[in-house]
């Protein structure tokens, strides 16, 4: 069965315009593993708009399945990351002032350097994935860094599926398939949808886990987050 890691930055991100403590990030993590996720995923950037550094520190002893930190290994990255230790780290080549993440790594382009820090965090017990889009010669690569896992960049699935068009899975599939030959396991994230997610789970095989956000906390504002966590599991099924 797929996973399902629930990101919940877009929660930090409405309990910070008001400046208080209201939702309670640490409250709303915990409901979400009750209601079955098996995952929570947070993206802390440098400027700290939605979830803070201080907040990846707090959810260590609140998250009682797989943590996962996502971000570009900055330094300060890095360090959180080694102090914490979570159940896996994504790796993503976020500029400082990036709104949304909109593209995977040139694995081939940055070999070097991504074997090092994956080296850096594999040392410590950490699994490693790598943020990346379809193009077979990067799923390739990737495997060479010494990484366990890569994560789809599924914003292209999404449009397309959302303009009918079904076909756009096939890049995905088979970026899959290489990636499970190659001896890495296969995530997914980015735009993954209720309206889409069946779809691009039955089509896609060896996927061991989906990490989505913002469509799930926008769908529980309509369905509530209980319910919309359980459809992603049924869908999931």
């Amino acid at each position: 069965m797929t996973k399902l890691s629930v990101n919940i930055n877009k929660i930090a991100t409405l309990r910070n315009s008001r400046g208080g403590n209201v939702p309670n990030l640490l409250k709303v993590a915990t409901d979400i593993q009750d209601f079955g996720a098996e995952g929570i995923t947070i993206h802390p950037r440098p400027d700290e708009r939605h979830i803070r550094y201080q907040d990846a520190y707090d959810l260590k002893s609140i998250v009682t399945t797989e943590y996962n930190i996502e971000g570009n290994p900055i330094d300060k990255f890095k360090q959180m990351v080694l102090e914490i230790k979570p159940t896996q780290v994504t790796l993503v080549p976020d500029s400082v002032d990036q709104l949304t993440s909109n593209a995977g790594w040139d694995t081939i382009t940055h070999q070097s350097y991504l074997q090092e820090v994956i080296a850096e965090f594999k040392n410590a017990g950490i699994r490693t994935s790598i943020f990346i889009d379809t193009d077979l010669k990067l799923i390739e690569a990737a495997a060479r860094t010494g990484a366990d896992r890569v994560e789809l960049y599924t914003e292209e699935f999404a449009t397309q599926y959302e303009k009918g068009n079904k076909e756009a899975i096939k890049l995905y599939a088979e970026a899959a398939v290489l990636a499970n030959e190659v001896g890495l396991g296969v995530n997914a994230g980015h735009d993954l949808s209720l309206d889409n997610i069946q779809f691009f789970k039955q089509n896609i095989p060896h996927l061991a886990e989906v990490s989505i956000g913002h469509a799930l906390i926008s769908e529980s504002l309509y369905l509530g987050l209980e319910n919309v966590v359980n459809m992603y599991l049924h869908r999931l099924q």
